[in-house]
């Protein structure tokens, strides 16, 4: 593999800590996807509605940002998977983010940063669940 193979992982892992750092520094909130989705979804919109709108535009960003990447990089087209397989992974996902306080973004990219000991634990252990998970599955 040549160097410029790492290019776009690179560039990319620089763009979601820049991202983070922006967020962090800005408004003082730590980008847990997870977090920021919970809380525009389903909490009431506060007297002034506009604090809380940045949450939206982050994610209408990280789904557009994300397709139109897809796109102009020309990423492999994913395996087709049963729809209800993936309405039980994506409520797992959902049931393993309230267990733990936060998703892997929270926890792997913003709380490692700040030196988190609770957040290193999670991240641990996410990858522990992973690697454990691929190990069963192959």
């Amino acid at each position: 593999m040549s160097l410029n193979s790492y290019i776009p992982s690179l560039a990319g892992g620089i763009l979601i800590g820049l991202a983070s750092w922006l967020v962090l520094a800005s408004l003082g909130r730590v980008t847990g996807i997870s977090g920021i989705a919970s809380t525009a979804l389903f909490e009431r919109p506060h007297a002034d509605s506009y604090a809380d709108a940045w949450r939206w535009f982050f994610l209408v960003g990280l789904i557009f940002g994300g397709a139109l990447f897809a796109a102009w990089l020309h990423t492999p087209p994913a395996a087709l998977r049963s729809p209800w397989l993936l309405i039980v992974a994506g409520l797992l996902v959902g049931f393993g983010t309230v267990i733990g306080s936060g998703c892997t973004s929270g926890h792997g990219v913003c709380g490692i940063g700040r030196r988190s000991v609770r957040s290193l634990l999670a991240t641990c252990t996410f990858m522990a669940a992973g690697v454990l998970t691929v190990w069963i599955m192959k």
